[in-house]
C-alpha cells in the first residue's frame, strides 16, 4: 500500500463547553459554538461514544481502519512491535470560549486498573494563540489537599474552593503546560492551544454542576469514591516549573517543545522552516501555524493539519513556515505493552 502525507478536513465533535473563533481564524472555515475541539489524525472516540471524534481520511476510510489494516506501513515496525494498531497518539486543536470545569485524567496503571485500557490520559498544551486581557490556566493544587477535602469540594459542587485551590498561571503563545496524569487543572477563556495526550477520552470531573447532564459521566460510571482515588492532591505551587515553560524565544529549525518528562507519553517540536528541512521516517501530525510551503509533494499552509505515515520514509518541507510537529512516544522508554 502507497503510503503519503495526509491532508486532513476538520474533525469537531460537539462538546458540552463553547468555543470560541481561532480554530476557524487558524483553519478559515466558520465557527461553531460548541465544536471548540479539532480532533486531528483521531482513531479515539468520545467517552461513551461508538464513532464520535474518528477521523476520516478522504477517501472515505477511517484512519482507525488504516492503521488497523496496516499498522506496520503507518506506525513503523518497533511502534507497531510494542504498541499493535495503536498510534498511542491523540492530537487536538482545542479552543476554549469559556472556562473549562476543574478536572483531572487517570493514569495508566488506574486506567489498567478501573477502565480495561492500557492508555491514561496523560497531555501537555502548547499555547498558539490567546484572547481577552487575562487568558489563564488552572495547574495543579497549590498545597497538599486531603481526600476527604476533595471528596467534599464535589459532593457540594464547591467551585469556589476548587478554583481557589488552583494554581493560576496567565500564559501568552510560545507557552507550554505539561500535565501529568491526576493532576486536576482547566483552561481559562480565551486560551487556544495545540494540545497532546494520550488516546483516550477519560475525564474524571470535579466540578461538573452547569458543564455535564448528571454526575455520572464525571466519575466515569466508576463512583466518585473510587474516581476521585485518581486525583494528584499534592501541592504544586513551588514546583510549577517543571509543568510550565515559555518557547517563544527559542529559534531553531526544531525547537523541542516539551522536553524528556513527557518522552514516554508524547513528542511535539515546532518547526521554523526558511528553506528546507528532512523530517524522518515516523508515524507525526503537523499542524502549520504560519506561512507556506510544500510536505513531499503536497502543498501546505497556515491552517493545514496534515498526518504523516512512517513508510513516507524521510520527506523533505520547504518553503517558509512555522508548524508543530506531534509523534508518538520515545520507544525506547516507554514499558513493554501487549498489542
Amino acid at each position: 500500500m502507497l503510503h503519503q502525507p495526509v491532508n486532513l478536513p476538520a474533525n469537531q465533535p460537539k462538546q458540552f463547553y463553547r468555543g470560541g473563533e481561532a480554530i476557524a481564524a487558524l483553519r478559515g472555515g466558520t465557527s461553531g459554538d460548541f465544536g471548540p475541539e479539532d480532533w486531528v489524525a483521531s482513531t479515539t472516540t468520545l467517552y461513551g461514544r461508538s464513532d464520535a471524534g474518528l477521523t476520516t481520511l478522504p477517501n472515505g476510510v477511517l484512519l482507525r481502519d488504516a492503521v488497523q489494516a496496516d499498522p506496520t506501513g503507518w506506525l513503523g515496525p518497533e511502534h507497531a512491535a510494542k504498541f499493535g494498531a495503536d498510534t498511542a497518539l491523540l492530537v487536538k486543536l482545542l479552543d476554549a470560549g469559556q472556562r473549562l470545569p476543574v478536572h483531572c485524567h487517570p493514569s495508566n496503571a488506574f486506567a489498567s486498573s478501573h477502565l480495561n485500557c492500557r492508555h491514561g490520559k496523560t497531555e501537555a498544551w502548547i499555547v498558539v494563540g490567546t484572547t481577552g486581557a487575562d487568558p489563564t490556566v488552572y495547574i495543579g493544587f497549590r498545597d497538599d489537599v486531603p481526600a476527604e477535602t476533595v471528596a467534599d469540594w464535589v459532593a457540594t459542587q464547591n467551585t469556589t474552593a476548587m478554583l481557589k485551590a488552583l494554581n493560576p498561571v496567565c500564559v501568552r503563545p510560545g507557552d507550554t503546560v505539561f500535565v501529568p496524569a491526576g493532576v486536576p487543572h482547566a483552561i481559562g477563556e480565551g486560551v487556544f492551544i495545540v494540545e497532546l495526550q494520550q488516546p483516550t477520552d477519560f475525564s474524571v470531573t470535579l466540578e461538573w454542576q452547569g458543564f455535564l447532564a448528571n454526575a455520572d459521566i464525571g466519575h466515569l460510571g466508576l463512583g466518585y469514591d473510587v474516581a476521585l482515588d485518581c486525583v494528584d492532591r499534592h501541592g504544586w505551587s513551588g514546583r510549577l516549573d517543571k509543568l510550565v515553560h515559555q518557547t517563544s524565544e527559542k529559534w531553531a529549525p526544531s525547537v523541542d517543545l516539551l522536553g524528556r518528562d513527557a518522552d514516554p507519553f508524547f513528542q511535539a517540536d515546532r518547526l521554523h522552516v526558511e528553506g528546507s528541512f528532512a523530517l524522518e521516517p515516523s508515524f507525526a501530525v503537523l499542524v502549520v501555524l504560519e506561512g507556506a510551503g510544500q510536505l513531499g509533494e503536497m502543498e501546505v499552509h497556515k491552517g493545514s493539519t496534515v498526518v504523516v505515515p512512517h513508510a513516507a520514509g524521510e520527506i523533505g518541507l520547504t518553503g517558509d513556515l512555522v508548524a508543530i510537529r506531534c509523534r508518538p512516544p520515545v520507544l525506547s522508554i516507554v514499558e513493554d505493552v501487549s498489542p
